[in-house]
């Protein structure tokens, strides 16, 4: 009984000095010798620190040890861990210590020090990096019960930014497959590779107050259930930033869903500048590309969304906000609020429904629907693109409200750009630096049934020779408190194959319904 009691307080306690993430080194043994049971030191089993050589043999045992008696935590003090391929398993905490940064090894270091990739499930109708999990510097599959947390750094130093089947090198900091009950918190990724965390088929996960200063994707969110996003900061100038996917990198479609992002940034700053406080912004300069850094859903949209909510957060010299099912996946029951944008290089928003079909031949054209966008503010957006908001012809997205927007957009934008009649890139890849430069500043909406706008207002900061607003094969639609600024002569809203428009204290105009139009402008 003695017994019993001594080890119940003993767990308390270090689960205490865990939870305030303070330093352990060194205390479990000091204070009681020998094996606790749930704390493991990796410098016990063998691990230098010292960045010099391979912790990798080290590290897996140290997991090893404690997965054998029924799991516990994984202990990283202060050090700099160099490593290969560190293989979770289930009841395992992974803590990484302020102090200590667990660093991905160069290939040169040792050939075999990462994982092959291993044979996929399907390789089909995704990016390599989608289709394989192995070849990454922290993973696991099949498991349950795991975490990796604590005020440390994963460096991935070695990792590759792509990748191919037979290579040795590793694409991914953190890479998990088909687990349940997963907790990511308070940890730094730096230079994560082609995926900081890719969660494919992963329920019950939750990320929080992780920060990433990356070289493409941030984290990625494939295929999972019951996610919770919150408290991150994102800096990805090359790619996404916080992606939902539904790739069929499963063998099957499964849609991505119940997921609640909260209280994140994201942003497109020069690699490493977030980390270090400079935020510089010269990607531009030596690039053709704008910085990337947004929150997105898709490309991949094989099994689709639905039960998405994302609340509470500010893109910063970013593109913006991207909802896309392309691949035949519903996309439904999303709701988005509380947004500020600024120093947006591309669209404020991209709401595509297409028909990419990256996807089995049975498999149809997805639907996109039930969509609520409130309370978002956006400064300085690129005067290129407006907002798109684009189904295709017999396939329309459906019940989309927006409320309470404000757009300050850069304007600039020609007569000629004003005349560009625009394809329907159907096949396409989703992205609105395909869709060219578009004839209306403002919002460009086409093939929508059951559209609210409600106290939408649209501005330039230079003359824009462009209209605010088109509306293009859309239907029974309602804009109420609609307003755009607008140069000499040029229309506020240009209507074109539509049907039962309801005009409501917008434009300056007379209240009015719309039967149909073939083609219309108003002033």
């Amino acid at each position: 009984m003695l017994k019993e009691t001594f080890n119940y307080f003993y767990k308390s306690f270090v689960f205490l000095l865990l939870a305030l993430g303070l330093s352990l080194t060194g205390m479990a043994s000091a204070a009681f010798p020998g094996n606790t049971g749930i704390f493991y030191n990796v410098k016990d089993y063998g691990a230098g620190g010292n960045g010099d050589h391979l912790d990798t043999k080290a590290i897996n045992k140290t997991i090893a040890v404690a997965a054998r008696a029924g799991g516990g935590t994984v202990y990283f003090p202060a050090g700099n861990y160099l490593t290969g391929s560190i293989h979770l398993q289930s009841n395992i905490t992974l803590f990484i210590d302020q102090g200590a940064t667990i660093i991905a090894a160069p290939v040169k270091e040792d050939s075999a020090a990462y994982d092959s990739p291993e044979p996929a499930i399907n390789d089909q109708y995704q990016d390599f990096g989608h289709s394989h999990f192995h070849n990454s510097l922290i993973w696991g599959e099949k498991l349950h019960d795991i975490s990796i947390i604590g005020s440390g750094m994963i460096w991935g130093k070695g990792l590759v930014r792509s990748g191919h089947k037979g290579d040795n090198q590793a694409n991914k900091s953190i890479s998990l497959l088909l687990c349940r009950n997963v907790i990511i918190r308070d940890i730094t990724i730096k230079h994560g590779g082609w995926f900081g965390i890719l969660a494919t088929g992963v329920d019950n996960l939750t990320i929080d107050n992780v920060k990433m200063d990356t070289n493409r994707d941030g984290m990625d969110i494939d295929c999972c259930r019951n996610v919770r996003v919150s408290n991150c900061t994102v800096n990805s100038p090359f790619d996404d930033g916080i992606c939902l996917k539904s790739s069929f990198a499963l063998g099957f479609a499964r849609a991505t869903e119940n997921v609640t992002i909260t209280n994140c940034q994201v942003s497109g700053y020069d690699e490493g500048t977030l980390l270090d406080g400079t935020l510089k912004r010269s990607y531009s300069k030596y690039s053709h590309h704008s910085p990337t850094g947004r929150i997105k859903m898709g490309t991949e949209s094989n099994g689709g969304f639905k039960n998405i909510t994302i609340t509470n957060c500010i893109f910063d010299y970013c593109r913006g906000l991207a909802l896309e099912t392309v691949d035949g996946g519903l996309l439904e029951d999303v709701t988005i609020s509380n947004i500020t944008m600024r120093d947006i290089t591309n669209a404020p928003f991209f709401i595509r429904l297409g028909g990419r079909m990256r996807a089995p031949d049975s498999m149809k054209v997805g639907e996109c629907r039930r969509i609520i966008l409130s309370n978002i503010t956006v400064y300085n957006a690129d005067p290129r693109f407006g907002s798109i908001i684009s189904g295709i012809p017999g396939h329309d997205i459906e019940d989309l409200q927006l409320n309470n927007i404000r757009i300050y957009y850069q304007g600039g934008g020609t007569k000629e750009m004003a005349q560009r009649k625009v394809p329907e890139y159907v096949k396409d890849y989703p992205e609105p630096d395909n869709f060219k430069p578009m004839p209306a500043y403002g919002f460009f909406i086409r093939h929508v049934n059951g559209l609210k706008l409600n106290n939408v207002q649209v501005s330039f900061m230079q003359q824009d020779q462009r209209p605010p607003f088109i509306l293009d094969q859309v239907k029974n639609a309602s804009l109420d408190f609609v307003k755009g600024k607008t140069a000499t002569r040029v229309p506020s809203l240009v209507l074109d194959s539509t049907e039962n428009i309801t005009l409501f204290r917008s434009f300056n105009v007379k209240d009015q319904i719309l039967k149909r139009v073939t083609a219309h402008q108003i002033q």
